[in-house]
């Protein structure tokens, strides 16, 4: 077994030896910003979002076998489908068709991201799955490689392969890393209910034109959220939080204003619905703060569950290898 190891190892080094058992995490993501501009000729919206991995951490192990299957553990409430339209299988079918594999694996799937929140769950599966799967399948590809066939899988997946804090282009894909000083503590608070993310962008759409208002081409990240993220400034990143789809959020779900609301009244640097919703993300002071808001939020009756993370975290990382 090996200690916990980063994703670019050499190819020779991974080929090195038959593997019986990959375990690989990744984690799940708030979006600290998101600009939604004008939808493109493929019909997707242009984006500019600075994403930002978190502490709660999807866990993939795969073991040989002569078929796929996939199996689950969950921590968080919802429910998850098991059938071939979740992302995990998908991802190994990918690998399997892309690079000719004829060989199957059992995947689990030990589950911390909360189910359909926002917080790109289903997506850090993919990307654990795929890492997880070149190293028992002995498939050298580079890292590139595999955000770039993440980003076949979902927009958020090759952010889970890259993590920490990155900024997003496009529909969100193309990233870049961004510079960061410090450590930021979130409360990720789940409100219930589910919200779909073509439904948020359909209400985003009918709120531009019931307001008449004009959004950019190609929309541009916020500087000054860059340059809080680079200075380690607290209360400037919680006052720059913003996301274009949270009022279509607030129109679909109405359970999600009062908390921001409860959050900031509460001492909160922050608050903002991360991506489409509806898990709302948090920005605290310290580890001391995060566990007296988490009390709050779950004595005020709004929040089903309640999560205290640490930000920008590693992405994809194996963490065991025999």
């Amino acid at each position: 077994m090996t200690d916990a190891q980063p994703l670019g190892v050499a190819a020779e080094d991974v080929r090195s030896a038959p593997r019986s058992r990959v375990v690989v995490r990744a984690p799940g993501k708030i979006n600290l910003s998101l600009a939604v501009g004008a939808v493109d000729g493929r019909g997707y919206h242009q984006l500019a979002t600075v994403f930002h991995a978190v502490g709660l951490y999807e866990t993939v192990t795969v073991t040989p076998a002569d078929d796929l299957s996939l199996s689950l553990t969950s921590h968080v409430t919802g429910e998850v489908p098991l059938d071939a339209s979740n992302l995990a299988l998908r991802a190994a079918r990918l690998l399997q068709e892309t690079y000719g594999v004829d060989r199957g694996a059992a995947i689990h799937v030990d589950k911390e991201v909360p189910v359909a929140g926002g917080m790109g769950g289903g997506s850090a599966d993919a990307a654990a799955t795929l890492l997880a799967l070149s190293r028992l399948w002995d498939l050298p590809i580079a890292p590139d490689e595999l955000r770039r066939l993440g980003g076949r899988l979902g927009a958020d997946v090759p952010f889970a392969v890259l993590g920490h804090t990155a900024l997003g282009r496009g529909n969100g894909g193309d990233l870049s890393s961004v510079l960061i000083s410090g450590s930021w503590t979130w409360v990720l608070a789940a409100p219930g209910g589910h919200l779909s993310t073509p439904a948020v962008y359909g209400r985003f759409d009918e709120l531009v034109l019931e307001h008449g208002r004009e959004i950019p081409t190609v929309p541009e990240p916020d500087p000054v959220q860059l340059q809080a993220l680079r200075s380690g400034d607290i209360t400037l990143l919680g006052q720059t939080l913003h996301n274009d789809l949270q009022a279509a959020a607030f129109a679909l779900h109405a359970g999600l204003e009062p908390v921001i609301a409860l959050a900031e009244t509460s001492g909160a640097s922050g608050a903002i619905v991360s991506g489409s919703g509806p898990t709302v993300a948090v920005l605290v002071e310290d580890l001391a703060h995060a566990h007296e808001l988490r009390d709050v939020l779950m004595g005020s009756g709004m929040i089903v569950e309640c999560h205290v993370a640490e930000g920008s975290v590693p992405g994809a990382r194996v963490l065991e290898e025999a």
